[in-house]
């Protein structure tokens, strides 16, 4: 989830670069460092001090953004006596990734669950010594592959479970687009937005002709759901080395993104996560945004008592995946035993299903995507829109599985800064030249 923004990276505006490199710094002297734990599943589980005689045991959930958790927490207790679960929430990926990495560093402070968003989740695997390895008999061939093959160490450790995914679709204020004269239904939208970025911007003009509501939020969120197509945007997944800066198809999205939203008029300039973003959804602030799964939830909650909402079955590109995280146990933590249990148990079909009903956040469980539970579920303030089919549908047209290695973070948080910065007045030029030298400077 995010994936959850991103599920989610939310960009923050602010400059990373130098937090960056302290905590590359100390996480290589920890990596130097002896364990204090001893290695491995079973060395660790065997220190866990909770439920057989032990007494009860208390364990913290650190999330961000919207898992779902709130109400499946307390069933958790109820079927596991011995055990009480304190859940630590984040506002953003981007709040919980420095949380995590500074206290990773420090070597204490983490929670005994740890969620990690996919962005970052492969600058956490350069530490995986420092992680339970998760892997066990039960949980072979749970996940979709690749979900669990990026949770994956270079020694085949299971370092993180997989919470849900992020299938995208194209989320859309049917009310406004009836105001302009257009098709409203989500078969004839879809049909209209078509399933390419010159199609979907074309119907954007369209809609600009009709409405002076902004066609989508911003430049930023739309050049993700662009870049994710992209087999290897920022680094060769042969040697992690940074390319993105020499890439043509990056330079390509880059410009054609501000071409749509900047030069064309569509976007409304608005930063995802940002408060006037959130504002905007109680003002017309936009007719359509890229929408994963788990952005339902977050349309929902902000969009309260707001009529029109609906989904489209379609997305420009064909498919496209954005967000989607793990729950991981760190070695620091005093129960792994126990963290593990919660972990396997929130990442259950079971309760995949119920986060989906709850916020969005699509499964990853290969048998909770065959379940006729999800596939039949709908959203009654999305004009009863089969949000289960249509999602599943969209995880099927996801055709690319982006690599994304150790700097892939850092790369796209400045790119997110460097759209920000054209919405706010910068010439696109220099802000890819600020771009280029923030790139560099990574190394």
């Amino acid at each position: 989830m995010t994936s959850r923004p991103t599920r989610f990276a939310a960009p923050t505006g602010r400059p990373r670069h130098a937090v960056l490199a302290t905590l590359t710094v100390g996480l290589l002297a920890l990596s130097a460092c002896s364990s204090s734990s001893p290695d491995g599943p079973a060395a660790t589980a065997a220190g866990s001090t909770g439920g057989s005689g032990g007494g009860p045991v208390t364990l913290t959930l650190a999330t961000f953004n919207q898992f779902g958790y709130e109400e499946l927490l307390p069933e958790f207790e109820k079927s596991h006596p011995n055990i009480k679960v304190t859940h630590k929430k984040a506002a953003t990926s981007n709040e919980a990734r420095d949380t995590f990495f500074t206290r990773l560093s420090a070597g204490s402070g983490m929670a005994d669950v740890e969620a990690v968003e996919v962005d970052w989740l492969p600058e956490m695997l350069q530490y995986s010594d420092k992680f339970t390895d998760l892997n066990s008999a039960d949980v072979q061939g749970r996940w979709l592959d690749w979900k669990a093959k990026a949770a994956t160490d270079a020694d085949g450790h299971l370092i993180g479970y997989g919470t849900d995914s992020g299938p995208e679709a194209i989320c859309y204020r049917s009310d406004l687009f009836k105001a302009a004269g257009l098709p409203s239904d989500r078969e004839s939208v879809a049909k209209m937005l078509g399933t390419t970025w010159e199609s979907y911007f074309a119907a954007g003009k369209e809609f600009k002709a009709k409405s002076k509501v902004p066609f989508f939020d911003s430049i930023g969120a739309t050049y993700q759901g662009m870049v994710n197509q992209l087999p290897a945007a920022y680094e060769n997944p042969d040697d992690d080395t940074i390319t993105a800066t020499e890439n043509a198809d990056v330079k390509k999205v880059y410009d054609q993104v501000i071409q749509a939203g900047i030069t064309d008029g569509l976007s409304a300039k608005l930063q995802q996560w940002g408060d006037d973003w959130t504002a905007s959804y109680q003002k017309n602030g936009f007719a359509t945004m890229l929408c994963p799964g788990w952005m339902v939830g977050v349309i929902e909650g902000n969009a309260k008592g707001v009529k029109g909402w609906d989904v489209a079955n379609t997305f420009p590109g064909g498919g496209g995946n954005w967000g989607g995280s793990y729950l991981t146990v760190p070695k620091q933590s005093a129960h792994p035993k126990e963290a593990q249990e919660l972990a396997d148990w929130l990442t259950a079909p079971e309760q995949q299903i119920k986060a989906f009903k709850k916020v969005g956040a699509f499964p990853s469980q290969k048998q909770a995507l065959e379940s006729p539970d999800l596939l039949g579920f709908k959203v009654a303030s999305f004009n009863d829109a089969p949000t289960g089919q249509i999602f599943a549908d969209r995880a099927k047209a996801v055709t690319i599985t982006p690599y994304k290695g150790a700097h892939y973070f850092a790369i796209n948080d400045a790119m997110q800064q460097a759209l920000t910065r054209v919405e706010q007045g910068t010439s696109p030029q220099e802000s890819w030249d600020k771009w280029v030298g923030d790139v560099k400077a990574l190394g």
